[in-house]
C-alpha cells in the first residue's frame, strides 16, 4: 500500500477535486445530518476540500475536520467556523471525543489488514450511541486506481460486519454509482451505525 503516493495524488490534484466536489450534493449527508444531536462535536475524517464540514458546521455542528494531504487541509481551511488539522488514520485515537464522525470516502483508502483497527479507534473516540456515516466503493480486494491512489473494497455484508466487530450497531445504508476524480464510474454505498 502506497500511502504516501495517495496523499501525493490529493495534493496534486487539490483544485481539480475541489471543483468536482463543489458541485454534488454528497450522498448521505443529508441522512446523517439528522441523525446528530443538536450542537453536537463532529469529526470528519478525510474532509478534502470541507464542504461537508462546512456544512455540518451550517446546520449548528462543532466540527474538527481532519485530511492527511497538506493541500486538502489547506484549502478546507477556507471555510469559516471549522477547526482544520492535517492528520491520518492513525492519528484518531488522539483526535478527542466525539457526538458524531462523518467518513465519507477516505477510509477506503485504508488497506484491508489495518482498516479494522482504525474503525476500532473510531468506535472509541465516538460518544455511546454516537452515529457514523461511512462512505466506501464496493466490490473485491484493493489496489491502486490509474491515478496511483490506494483503494480497498468491499460488499455491504462485509462492512457490517466489521462494523459490528469494531463495535458499532450498523443501520441503515444507501448506495449507488458515479464517476469520481479518475473519471470511470464506480459503485459506492453510505453505511450508517451507532456507537
Amino acid at each position: 500500500m502506497n500511502a504516501t503516493g495517495t496523499l501525493t495524488v490529493y495534493d496534486r490534484m487539490v483544485e481539480d477535486y475541489a471543483a468536482m466536489a463543489a458541485g454534488w450534493e454528497t450522498p448521505g449527508l443529508t441522512q446523517f445530518l439528522a441523525l446528530l444531536p443538536p450542537a453536537s462535536r463532529v469529526l470528519d475524517l478525510g474532509c478534502g476540500p470541507g464542504f461537508d464540514a462546512a456544512r455540518i458546521a451550517e446546520a449548528g455542528h462543532d466540527v474538527l475536520a481532519v485530511d492527511g494531504a497538506a493541500g486538502m487541509v489547506a484549502r478546507a481551511a477556507q471555510h469559516g467556523d471549522i477547526t482544520v488539522r492535517q492528520a491520518t488514520f492513525d492519528d484518531i485515537p488522539d483526535l478527542g471525543q466525539f457526538e458524531g464522525v462523518w467518513a465519507s470516502f477516505s477510509l477506503l483508502h485504508a488497506p484491508k489488514a489495518v482498516f479494522p483497527r482504525h474503525l476500532r479507534a473510531l468506535h472509541v473516540a465516538c460518544r455511546p450511541g454516537s452515529p457514523l456515516g461511512l462512505g466506501m466503493k464496493t466490490g473485491s480486494g484493493e489496489g491502486e486506481d490509474h491515478l496511483g491512489r490506494f483503494y480497498s473494497y468491499y460488499s455491504e455484508a462485509d462492512l457490517r460486519d466489521h462494523l459490528s466487530q469494531a463495535g458499532f450497531t450498523p443501520t441503515d445504508a444507501i448506495t449507488g454509482a458515479g464517476k469520481g476524480l479518475a473519471g470511470t464510474t464506480d459503485s459506492w454505498i453510505v453505511m450508517f451505525a451507532h456507537a
